[in-house]
């Protein structure tokens, strides 16, 4: 630096690094009936500086409730979503594997919600739960709320289990699911997409880690299998919750039309994607209509506001999207891994 440009900058009012705000008190959560915990905010700082300096408010709050809307933060786009997540998670934002659908990427560790047609509900589900590693705490940001529906919904699993029948939730947490999956490139995620590769080495070494049996077709297709527990004790509470993706992932949710043509195109044991009991017999029609009844009785929802942000604790809460009309635009992220230390179905599954 020369003489003059010297005296220049000590002429010039240096400017403090830019630290967190000092954390002020949140204000009162709503708890009005049918809905999420909302948190109304009106932050004075950007949001995620503002994230940043309540991150372990934020936290407590899904602690406590399960899952929490910020109201007010204005999130405008993808990048700064992202500063919001990245802030959130502490700086560590989760990449998915074993997608069932491919999501568009934003920015890293930023998606898109999962692609299902508008038209249809995507049912109650825990992110993940058939993988052996999956995000304890869900980010969702609303940058553009649909026209008509959408809706997020959550469901406590705590309070879904207790209300299953008592012997279907017996047989469950006794024997978990099994689900199988019949990859190609024509419905859901491709082999590659899926598991980020198309090298055959690889995803068996995988799969092999995480408790996945493999079984490659003659035509050269992927099929799998992998038995999960169906109901596991939250790592932080120790309560029982139900956490699985039985009905969601299950043929008889599909769309009658949807079922039989792929079951015409594929066979009853080539579909994408199928779930069943742990002892490999088929979960009937009726199953999947009380898990969902069970569902819709406790689920909370209200609609998105542009620029709301939704915390969610992944085990605690399963989530929904209800059909909707027009763009609609929420992004995700994931933090907070959590990996099951085992792949047994007894009550006392434990986390590492």
């Amino acid at each position: 630096m020369s003489f003059l440009s010297r005296r220049g900058a000590l002429g010039r009012r240096r400017t403090a690094p830019e630290t967190p705000p000092v954390p002020q008190p949140l204000p009162a959560v709503d708890l009005s009936p049918g809905r999420p915990a909302l948190l109304p905010v009106s932050p004075a700082v950007p949001a995620p500086r503002w994230a940043a300096g309540h991150r372990d408010a934020l936290r407590a709050v899904v602690a406590e409730h399960g899952a929490v809307l910020v109201r007010g933060l204005g999130l405008r786009d993808a990048a700064e979503a992202e500063a919001v997540f990245r802030q959130l998670g502490g700086g560590t934002l989760l990449g998915e594997r074993e997608t069932f659908a491919p999501r568009r990427t934003h920015a890293d560790g930023v998606y898109s919600s999962t692609p299902w047609p508008p038209n249809q509900p995507m049912c109650m589900h825990h992110e993940s739960s058939y993988t052996r590693e999956f995000p304890g705490l869900l980010l969702l940001a609303c940058l553009r709320p649909a026209d008509r529906g959408g809706a997020t919904g959550l469901a406590d699993a705590e309070a879904v289990l207790a209300a299953l029948p008592a012997g279907l939730a017996e047989r469950f947490e006794r024997d978990g699911w099994l689900l199988t999956r019949s990859y190609n490139d024509e419905v859901g995620a491709s082999v590659e997409e899926a598991f980020g590769t198309a090298d055959r080495d690889a995803i068996e070494r995988y799969c092999r880690a995480g408790g996945v049996d493999v079984s490659w077709q003659p035509d050269g297709s992927l099929r799998t299998r992998q038995r999960r527990p169906a109901v596991v004790r939250h790592p932080v509470t120790g309560r029982r919750c139900w956490f699985n993706q039985i009905a969601f992932l299950n043929a008889w949710t599909m769309d009658p039309e949807v079922r039989a043509y792929l079951v015409d195109l594929y066979g009853p044991d080539g579909l994408p994607f199928d779930t069943r009991h742990g002892d490999g017999e088929p979960i009937g029609a009726d199953v999947v209509e009380t898990l969902n009844a069970v569902y819709e009785a406790h689920t909370v929802r209200t609609p998105w506001l542009p620029g709301d942000l939704l915390l969610v604790d992944n085990i605690r809460c399963a989530h929904s999207r209800e059909p909707y009309e027009g763009p609609r635009e929420v992004l995700v992220g994931f933090t907070d891994p959590v990996r099951l230390s085992d792949h047994d179905t007894k009550d006392e599954v434990s986390f590492v």
